[in-house]
């Protein structure tokens, strides 16, 4: 393909062949507002935001779909096309039910920056009859208001298309419109598996998460509870992006100081439980080879996924890991040695973690996760809730010291801290079933082929003379894509890592939002992950069996890897469920 010469507003511009005008204006730096436009995933035209003058057409035209052609001229900002986007923001705000102050997304709200930008104060200009909703709360993870819905329809797209599920979507048609489940049934009531990808496209406070502040702080306030956090490892990845710093800073320091002055007894690392997870399904993946037991093993660290499994693959539950995810193994934890070695009782603990991920607040309440008889964890906040926490406390984030978290379960090792990232379960897991098998010392930690943000990833390593084929999938989409290979006949491996999310944690649904323009310009995903193998490189331990506390644990606590103790406070079971159900 080669390269159209045109002109966007007089200038001259070279975009390859095949662009759009979207895509053209951006060479020129220009920025075309939108809306509804996701790029490789909602390409549709709808909200008209994106409308520009073209020399010779009857009408404006949606530059997100309209493609560029040799000599085509182009205007983005004369005032038949402003006046025409400011008539589209009034008509999107007639529909609109305009809380602002008290709204979510306030000050993160695309609709109401582009009302900004175009200078839409008349918010009543086509007042009327708006469309009725209601809110939409039975979901475990999430509140749905299509009173604040625009109908740009970016949550069907990546729910549909990215995550190949499909449980929302519009309904009815013309006025009557809405954005919902089929037989407009709740959420809780389909098949959902809490992702919250449809939160992290939303352009407006129609969708968002299941805020536990208010309960976390009245914790905080009872003199009778002691009240223990955990972080996961991309948390310290995005965090900053809630206090202004650029996409791909870690905060890590910043966030155990904010995180003490928020009131928590202990201020714990998730990266503990990580490696500990690590140990726990590297003995179980060499114990299924060696013992012939159900292959592919199939990691566990994703409830998003783990739901999905269940829904869509209930054939394949047996071949998931029994391992609890790093959350939950982190909470039992918690409430059984060390309240134990505290000397405090597990029912006056409470546990909380701040994770990247809206499933976890479904995985708190599921079964078999109360390893001392209590909850394992009993709140789990987004990262974006532990954002307006701190914002809600008056702490200045940004001239905090940096600060480590308290021990023991706050020592980790860089194989922890890349669980994160697409490929870093697998990578982790790699590096310490490789030794345990061969009996020697790694010379090269990194497994580069299950990095990156690619959605289906494959390798094999001859390891103790034996050909271990893995793979590596993010996104359910691929990981559908993936595991129908396996069912088919088509792949054959030993052990597969699955993220619900695109990208694994740094990309989930509790992650700070960022807008449709930046999503479609840069790989966040990538920023974000590279803090994570930053960090890793520059620790010294970067092996999950090297953890001094983890070794501790095991023995004075635990035993071995896979002992019978073990079992019954870090694994778990699962549960087959229909597609309709849940």
């Amino acid at each position: 393909m080669g390269d159209i010469t045109m002109k966007i507003n007089g200038m001259t511009v070279t975009a390859p062949e095949g662009s759009t005008i979207l895509e053209a204006a951006r060479l020129a730096h220009i920025e075309i507002p939108t809306l509804c436009f996701l790029k490789e995933i909602n390409e549709i035209g709808a909200c008209r935001m994106c409308i520009v003058e073209v020399k010779g057409a009857k009408s404006l035209v949606a530059s997100c779909v309209y493609p560029i052609n040799e000599g085509m001229e182009v205007w983005t900002n004369t005032p038949k096309v402003l006046d025409s986007r400011r008539k589209t923001l009034q008509l999107l705000l007639s529909n609109h039910r305009k809380e602002c102050l008290s709204c979510v997304r306030s000050g993160n709200c695309e609709l109401q920056q582009l009302c900004k930008d175009l200078g839409v104060t008349d918010e009543n200009k086509y007042a009327g009859d708006m469309t009725e909703t209601a809110i939409d709360d039975s979901a475990a993870h999430m509140i749905r208001d299509n009173s604040k819905c625009i109908l740009c329809r970016r949550c069907f797209a990546v729910c549909e298309k990215t995550q190949g599920i499909g449980v929302i979507g519009p309904n009815q048609r013309g006025f009557k419109t809405t954005i919902g489940s089929p037989f407009d049934m709740g959420l809780g009531e389909t098949s959902c598996v809490s992702c919250g990808q449809c939160i992290a496209v939303c352009p407006t406070g129609a969708l968002y998460e299941k805020d536990c502040i208010d309960d976390v702080m009245a914790a905080i306030a009872d003199p009778d509870k002691y009240v223990c956090v955990q972080t996961a490892p991309s948390v310290r990845a995005a965090l900053g992006e809630e206090f202004g710093y650029p996409i791909g800073t870690n905060v890590e320091g910043k966030m155990a100081a904010a995180l003490r002055r928020l009131g928590f007894d202990k201020v714990f690392d998730t990266d503990f439980s990580a490696d500990l997870t690590i140990m726990e399904e590297a003995h179980e993946f060499i114990e299924r080879v060696q013992n012939g037991g159900t292959l592919p093993l199939i990691t566990s660290c994703s409830p998003g996924w783990v739901k999905y499994c269940e829904h869509y693959f209930p054939d394949m539950t047996e071949n998931l890991s029994s391992c609890k995810s790093p959350q939950q193994m982190f909470g039992a934890v918690l409430k059984t040695y060390y309240a134990e070695k505290a000397g405090i009782d597990p029912k006056k603990i409470v546990s909380v973690s701040v994770m990247p991920c809206t499933a976890k607040k479904f995985e708190i309440g599921r079964d078999d996760q109360d390893a001392a008889g209590v909850a394992d964890v009993d709140y789990a906040m987004t990262t974006r809730e532990l954002a307006r926490m701190i914002k809600r406390a008056g702490i200045r984030f940004t001239d905090l010291p940096d600060e480590g978290f308290d021990d023991p379960l706050g020592e980790s090792t860089g194989a922890g801290v890349i669980f994160g990232a697409t490929g870093g379960v697998m990578e982790a897991a790699l590096r310490t079933a490789v030794e345990t098998l061969t009996g020697e010392e790694l010379k090269e930690l990194d497994f580069k082929d299950v990095r990156g943000t690619k959605g289906i990833k494959e390798a094999s390593y001859n390891v103790a003379g034996m050909d271990v084929k893995v793979a590596v999938a993010s996104g359910l989409g691929n990981a559908r894509e993936l595991l129908d290979k396996v069912k088919n006949g088509e792949a054959d491996y030993h052990f597969i890592e699955i993220m619900g999310c695109p990208g694994g944690c740094v990309n989930g649904g509790g992650q700070p939002q960022v807008s449709g323009s930046v999503r479609n310009t840069v790989d966040v995903r990538a920023l974000r992950a590279k803090v994570l193998y930053d960090a890793d490189q520059s620790m010294t331990l970067r092996k999950s069996h090297e953890n001094p506390s983890v070794k501790k644990l095991y023995d004075e606590y635990l035993g071995n890897p896979g002992s019978h103790r073990a079992h019954e406070i870090l694994h778990t079971t699962y549960v087959k469920r229909t597609i309709n159900g849940n």
